[in-house]
């Protein structure tokens, strides 16, 4: 074995912890800082003068790998396990709307930004272009609402009219994004056929609810006889990682999918917040960091060229102008005031971990090998600037604006999301 990996995850683990204090400090999501040193502490600017803290040899970069993906794998299941199912049940017709505008406008916007990048509409006929040019669109799909949730309750209107709506729509987004990544990662494989991609998918999520209907009836049970015991986050890991294992070898589909399923299968219980805990500490001390660090110490400034920043900026322009456009707009159909649709609309372009997750899926999956787009980029600076217009946009918005109480939309008050130590 070499031992010299002792010492990258000292320094990874140091530097992502170090940096996320930082972003904390300056109202920044904590993977912000992770992503950055990363950068900082990778090859991609050392490695120009010969040695970087941290630059991984071929069996390091894959052991790296390895500890990475157990770290997206737990990120997912935790996604997962905060999802309430009762709440999108609750949430009805207008936030299920809602969330589809929110991602079908910004796929579209970013695939349209994406064409003249990779050839031109001509060059579409050629499936591994057009699979760059949607799954540019699915990056932006994705919604954190960490930052906005932050926002919100500093001023009060987190169990607003705005606020609820916001909350139900993101929870929604994200269960679609995954749907989505899902079926086009699958579509990746020459030798597959669409539809048989689609049945697969549909045929996974048919499977995990049967299965699940069971674990969850022994989760019940095991909850009520060994009330907070690790052996309950211990067995939840283990239905995550065999849904995880089950929807990538079984099925075709991302591990991830399946790990956020294992999650949804296993929320609402007695003891859920238990296991999320349990599942967070193992994540945060060093799964995650792992994670978010490795997507920048694989990062390269080598092919930075003109062409790729402007399509940088043109993403940014066109994830956050999507969310505000495609909610926004549902929004005021929806009979929510035009200042409350710009509200909804600018509370929902905050990106973080999921876009980010995303991207490395679609990497690893073969999107984007051989063509003039790097996405790694340009989802970093949409990450950071989403991160910082959200909550700049919402308390422009909110200036002098007493809101509605939740009791003018009805319904009972969803819980705050838990917060990252640091």
């Amino acid at each position: 074995m070499n031992f010299t990996i002792f010492w990258d995850l000292a320094v990874i683990l140091l530097a992502t912890k170090l940096l996320g204090m930082l972003m904390r400090k300056l109202g920044l999501p904590q993977v912000v800082g992770a992503v950055i040193a990363g950068l900082l502490i990778g090859p991609a600017i050392w490695g120009r003068f010969g040695w970087a803290p941290v630059n991984p040899t071929e069996s390091e970069a894959q052991f790296l790998d390895g500890i990475a993906e157990i770290g997206v794998v737990l990120i997912l299941f935790s996604a997962g396990l905060e999802t309430d199912v009762r709440e999108l049940k609750r949430s009805g017709l207008a936030a299920t709307m809602l969330a589809g505008a929110g991602v079908v406008v910004p796929m579209a916007f970013g695939f349209l930004i994406a064409v003249p990048f990779l050839g031109g509409f001509s060059a579409l006929s050629d499936q591994t272009v057009l699979l760059d040019a949607v799954f540019v669109g699915v990056i932006l799909a994705a919604t954190s609402v960490g930052i906005t949730v932050e926002t919100l309750k500093e001023m009060g209107k987190l169990n607003g009219r705005v606020g609820t709506t916001i909350l139900s729509a993101a929870i929604i987004d994200d269960v679609i994004g995954i749907v989505v990544l899902s079926v086009v990662i699958g579509f990746k494989d020459p030798s597959a056929n669409p539809w048989t991609t689609i049945f697969m998918t549909l045929a996974f999520f048919a499977a995990a609810i049967v299965v699940g209907f069971f674990i969850k009836k022994l989760f019940k049970y095991l909850s009520e006889k060994y009330d907070h015991t690790r052996r309950i986050p211990i067995l939840g890991l283990v239905v995550c990682f065999i849904y995880a294992f089950a929807a990538e070898k079984w099925f075709g589909i991302a591990d991830i999918t399946g790990a956020y399923v294992a999650g949804i299968v296993l929320s609402c219980l007695r003891d859920t917040h238990y296991i999320d805990r349990k599942v967070d500490i193992n994540s945060y001390m060093i799964f995650s960091p792992v994670f978010f660090a490795n997507i920048g110490i694989s990062a390269s400034f080598d092919g930075f060229t003109v062409s790729l920043l402007l399509f940088g900026l043109l993403f940014v322009a066109a994830g956050i102008a999507g969310k505000i456009v495609g909610c926004g707009a549902v929004a005021r159909l929806c009979r929510h005031s035009w200042r409350e649709s710009a509200q909804i609309g600018c509370g929902m372009i905050a990106r973080g971990e999921v876009a980010l997750v995303v991207c490395k899926k679609g990497i690893e999956g073969g999107l984007f090998a051989g063509t003039a787009i790097d996405p790694v980029m340009p989802v970093i600076m949409l990450v950071i600037i989403s991160s910082l217009l959200c909550p700049i946009f919402l308390k422009l918005l909110f200036k002098n604006d007493k809101g509605l109480p939740l009791s003018a939309g009805g319904g009972p008050l969803p819980e705050p999301l838990p917060q990252t130590e640091t």
